[in-house]
């Protein structure tokens, strides 16, 4: 019994599957309640820091912390009928997971300030509390689409890292050369290759904020030839992304639109009924053999 109420609490905490409603209710409610944290906070930054907030926000936080700690509790507790998980040190390979530690630092700081053994500098405490924006990160446990970038990105890994060594060299390149073009001419703009850096990211990217330009006909020319190719370079990631991304939507769709094939209920070649067992374990690749 303990088992089964564990399994089912791992069920009601993860991704709901289809036709499950309460388990749909509860990843409602969680994401609701997670929104609702992010618009507190967003509101909360609007009163100047002499101005104490309504109570109503320091009650609502209260119970944001009961209720996010009971998660993250129960998510530790039934971590051992997780597949990923399985196995000796479940519970601890759990709690080491990116959307674990998440978890665990968008409540930290409220626990830090109820329970730290010696007063806390108030501004201290208020710049741990901006860690609570980290709450939205946990909407992707309940995101499909943003389960399947997150599916994409691990799938394109090595490519994606292939692209960023790609853009990575390419700055390098382009603000050395243009340090070397403009140093002598423009030294306050570029006085070494790491502040040029600045005008590199700037350029690639397309964005073009304009506090470092090149002053010279040579470098201006680089600039516009730098600025061309980072269109190229930069749609690299983006590319590559999109296309695994929207692989991984059409394989769900996919899913969702092949028929569920009933398992056979009679032997093909004599047409004798078969026990629920065997037409439930019936293997289509090695046909039962005539008995007739």
């Amino acid at each position: 019994m303990r088992a089964m109420s564990r399994a089912r609490i791992h069920r009601l905490l993860e991704t709901a599957e289809s036709g499950d409603r309460i388990s749909r209710l509860v990843d409602l409610g969680l994401a609701t309640f997670i929104v609702a944290n992010v618009v507190a906070l967003l509101i909360e930054s609007t009163y100047p820091d002499d101005v104490p907030v309504p109570w109503g926000f320091d009650a609502f936080e209260v119970l944001s912390v009961i209720v996010f700690s009971a998660e993250y509790l129960l998510r530790l507790w039934s971590a051992p009928e997780s597949p990923r998980y399985a196995g000796p040190g479940a519970r601890l390979r759990w709690a080491c997971s990116p959307l674990a530690i998440i978890d665990l630092l968008a409540i930290a700081p409220t626990l830090v300030g109820w329970f730290a053994p010696i007063p806390l500098d108030l501004r201290a405490v208020r710049a741990l509390r901006l860690l609570r924006i980290l709450r939205v990160a946990r909407l992707g446990r309940y995101s499909i689409a943003m389960q399947a970038i997150a599916d994409a990105v691990r799938e394109k890994r090595n490519e994606l890292v292939s692209a960023v060594f790609v853009v990575l060299v390419m700055l390098i390149v382009a603000s050395t050369l243009m340090y070397h073009v403009e140093h002598a001419t423009n030294q306050r703009s570029f006085p070494s290759i790491p502040a040029a850096m600045w005008w590199g990211i700037a350029t690639l990217t397309t964005v073009g904020y304009g506090d470092v330009v090149p002053v010279t006909p040579i470098g201006k020319l680089l600039g516009a030839a730098i600025a061309i190719l980072g269109i190229g370079v930069f749609a690299l990631p983006a590319a590559i992304l999109s296309s695994a991304f929207t692989e991984r939507l059409q394989r769900l769709a996919g899913r969702a639109r092949d028929p569920v094939i009933a398992p056979p209920t009679q032997c093909p070649h004599c047409g004798k009924p078969l026990p629920d067992q065997v037409a439930l374990g019936h293997d289509r690749e090695s046909p039962p053999t005539d008995r007739s």
